[in-house]
């Protein structure tokens, strides 16, 4: 089973607390072991991070990732964040993230797929096509 079903959210990320970053999280229910933050950047040109709904929900309650990902849920300035790290051979970066907000997408996304529903909606099929077909 399939589905386009989505889940667009845009969440205002503070880069080393102060400098406002623009960020676009999406969900798709075909994808739906996945979530996608996109970041702007100065040039208006969007830089995209996917990565696992489940480590997304481990890092809103404790420290998570050990890749080019890592999330951690902390207190900034008296309020609740959400900490990402992001890192790639391009640089480094470590964006906070409303923890609320956060927390408000990622139920969004288990409105659309369950957690631990995931390979009810994924395409094992779709996938080795596309894959051997290339």
């Amino acid at each position: 089973m399939t589905s386009n079903t989505e889940h667009s959210e845009q969440i205002i990320s503070l880069y080393g607390g102060s400098t406002p970053v623009r960020s676009r999280w999406s969900y798709r229910a075909n994808e739906p072991f996945t979530v996608v933050a996109a970041f702007q950047t100065d040039s208006d040109r969007w830089v995209e991070w996917i990565f696992g709904r489940d480590l997304l929900a481990e890092g809103l309650t404790r420290p998570a990732g050990e890749g080019d990902v890592r999330l951690s849920p902390e207190i900034s300035d008296g309020r609740p964040v959400l900490a990402l790290e992001i890192e790639s051979p391009d640089g480094h970066a470590v964006l906070e993230m409303d923890l609320a907000a956060v927390q408000g997408f990622l139920a969004a996304t288990t409105e659309i797929v369950p957690m631990g529903a995931e390979s009810d909606h994924f395409d094992i099929d779709g996938l080795i096509d596309e894959i051997t077909n290339v």
